[in-house]
């Protein structure tokens, strides 16, 4: 009798850390997934910015920090919505002119149309010209730039996640885009302060920041991020951060 007792409690024993076992696993697996991934594009055509290669490390260290996966390229190749589709977010950092032919666009829409997340970082603006769509996503383009200099961004929503943690009037140094075109839907981050640096050309309304969405998905833009040096400071990865998490969907 005490034989069969244990021979029952033996296979409950065995049947509990089953359980337990297939828990972890499930567990483990919904862990897995819940892991988002983004890809940072950084093809040039026009002007290749020596902050790129300090942009990448510095996304890669935010993605580490912050539960996110960073792949990043300069192939366009890559622009296959079945490759696009594993990212929450596509980072155009520093792109500059005509980065994707038409199949890679038309892969790009499809990927945007699915609900899919864009971030533009500074010479982003300065892409695709003669493809409005994206002119649209991206939300202006570049027209000129004087001398690299101090100058005052003021903060225009303090609550967005991008931008929250951000003095009201917020003096750095970088290279200030002047655009030739602005799309009027756009959600307002940050502004310049035309006054505060020579060689604005935006008087009266000189954003420099902003999100919107846009044809299914999600975009954000940020001009800032020139030089190798915004890429270690605290303030300006956080608010490319806040970007980035706005993009891949996880923050409001």
């Amino acid at each position: 009798m005490k034989s069969r007792k244990n021979v029952r409690r033996f296979s409950g024993m065995l049947t509990l850390c089953g359980m337990v076992a297939l828990l972890f696993l499930t567990t483990g697996t919904a862990s897995a997934k819940e892991k988002l991934r983004v890809l940072v594009f950084c093809k040039t055509a026009g002007y290749h910015h020596e902050s790129i290669a300090a942009g990448v490390v510095a996304i890669e260290k935010l993605g580490a920090e912050n539960n996110f996966d960073v792949d990043s390229t300069t192939d366009s190749r890559k622009f296959t919505y079945e490759n696009l589709r594993r990212y929450a977010a596509i980072i155009f950092l520093s792109t500059t002119h005509d980065v994707l032919d038409e199949v890679q666009q038309k892969q790009f829409i499809k990927y945007i149309e699915a609900g899919g997340g864009f971030v533009g970082v500074h010479a982003a603006t300065d892409c695709e010209y003669n493809w409005q769509w994206y002119g649209n996503l991206v939300g202006a383009y570049f027209d000129s730039h004087p001398a690299q200099q101090d100058a005052v961004i003021d903060v225009r929503d303090t609550s967005f996640i991008a931008t929250k943690h951000l003095p009201r009037h917020w003096k750095r140094f970088d290279e200030w885009y002047n655009f030739k075109w602005i799309e009027p839907n756009l959600h307002i981050l940050l502004t310049i302060d035309e006054s505060s640096y020579t060689g604005g050309k935006n008087p009266g309304f000189h954003p420099m920041a902003w999100y919107h969405s846009y044809d299914g998905g999600r975009a954000f833009y940020t001009e800032l991020g020139h030089t190798n040096e915004s890429y270690a400071d605290p303030l300006y990865l956080k608010h490319l951060l806040g970007g980035i998490q706005y993009a891949m969907g996880i923050a409001k």
